[in-house]
């Protein structure tokens, strides 16, 4: 199977670094839980933004301690035989910092994306399984015909409560048999 996998809040737990960010920039603190939805509207756009470019700054990215267990489950669906595309909507020019950091972190690849478009892309590749966690990309893999899987996280948590074609986990070890049957296929 062709599987698809975001990065922030997805290989790792990225909210504390945009959190830290926004305190230390804007003095505005952005607490994890109550992130229900997935807009940021305690700051003006150009601000989120700017929070965004620098947590995907080269230092940053290879600070990130990816989650417990994702890179086991990515490496044994490698060995396995899928074919594994790291896509993020991250700019284009963190390309190469990301890179390294997967190969710092021993996550195996065949495919890096960083751009925007991610479903659209997907769809282009033939991807079977999309892993991410913003849910507008988990409704357009939907309706692309992509089996959508997600870590659960506040922003997240309705549309995996309402939706049981998406499969939803509260860690990798959770996701990786979640996934199981549909990798099986």
């Amino acid at each position: 199977m062709r599987i698809a996998i975001d990065i922030d809040s997805t290989l790792h737990h990225y909210w504390d670094v945009l959190r830290e960010v926004a305190r230390r920039r804007f003095g505005v603190d952005l607490p994890y839980e109550e992130q229900h939805t997935w807009g940021i509207t305690t700051l003006p756009t150009d601000d989120v933004r700017s929070c965004v470019l620098e947590t995907h700054g080269e230092e940053i990215i290879a600070r990130g301690e990816p989650y417990p267990d994702a890179v086991e489950t990515v490496r044994d669906w490698h060995a396995a035989g899928h074919f594994i595309h790291v896509t993020s909507h991250r700019a284009p020019s963190s390309h190469e910092a990301t890179a390294r950091w997967l190969h710092d972190i021993g996550l195996p690849f065949d495919d890096l994306r960083c751009d925007y478009g991610k479903v659209d892309h997907c769809v282009g590749l033939g991807i079977d399984v999309l892993i991410d966690d913003s849910p507008v990309n988990i409704t357009d893999a939907l309706e692309a015909g992509i089996v959508p899987a997600t870590l659960l996280h506040p922003w997240n948590e309705e549309l995996c409560a309402s939706n049981r074609a998406v499969v939803c986990a509260r860690d990798w070890v959770g996701l990786r048999a979640g996934l199981e049957p549909v990798l099986a296929r």
